[in-house]
């Protein structure tokens, strides 16, 4: 069944619109009042943003600004925002391909044009493809990636002390070791930094290649 994709007939108007909102304070809600004297865009072309912040899920039915559009203005955030925003407007096409941000243009048009059922040279699906490309060149798609970094940078701390020279098994005698007060002990760290990966065998292989090369036997 064919089915409607959003867009815009002034994507640049509204990659114009989305960088000013980053700037200008949070209005309690969006008008066309708001676009014309905060943001200084004037026109129908700009007034038609409004409708499409809605349908990125950015400003809410009643024009109150959401959560997401929050988000939008943090520097941190923003690009992660623009990433979830185009997966709501486009979740038909992600049902056909998981990967629809990083396809590229000839893959991206067939999907709209089987979606849609449109023709592929018709000015609405024209304008669907710019603004689709538009939108995922401001956004990023690595959210779930960029918590696993995070969360093993944040998880580097000290896997094990040795004294220097000896392996895992003769450290487990270390209370022994302590009864010769007169004896210096020299010790290291190891720092182990994991991979951002859901792959069991590579951590398999990690730890493997630490017991045989740096723990002994």
């Amino acid at each position: 069944m064919a089915e409607n994709l959003p867009y815009s007939t002034s994507v640049g108007t509204l990659e114009n619109l989305l960088e000013k909102v980053k700037t200008a304070s949070v209005p309690e809600r969006v008008t066309q009042d708001f676009v014309s004297t905060k943001l200084a865009m004037k026109g129908g072309t700009a007034m038609a943003c409004i409708p499409f912040l809605k349908k990125m899920g950015f400003v809410a039915s009643d024009g109150t600004p959401t959560d997401l559009y929050r988000e939008f203005r943090n520097p941190k955030k923003s690009r992660l925002a623009v990433g979830k925003a185009f997966r709501k407007l486009y979740e038909r096409l992600y049902e056909m391909n998981e990967y629809l941000h990083d396809a590229n243009d000839q893959d991206v048009l067939g999907l709209i044009v089987e979606c849609t059922g449109g023709e592929k040279d018709s000015g609405v699906t024209k304008y669907t493809l710019a603004t689709l490309n538009m939108l995922r060149k401001l956004a990023d798609f690595d959210e779930t990636e960029s918590a696993d970094i995070e969360d093993a940078s944040t998880a580097r701390t000290p896997l094990v002390q040795l004294p220097l020279g000896t392996s895992a098994k003769h450290a487990e005698a270390g209370p022994a070791s302590q009864r010769d007060s007169k004896k210096i002990s020299l010790s290291y760290t190891i720092n182990l930094n994991l991979p951002a990966s859901k792959d069991v065998e590579v951590f398999n292989a990690i730890f493997k290649s630490l017991k045989e090369h740096i723990l002994g036997d």
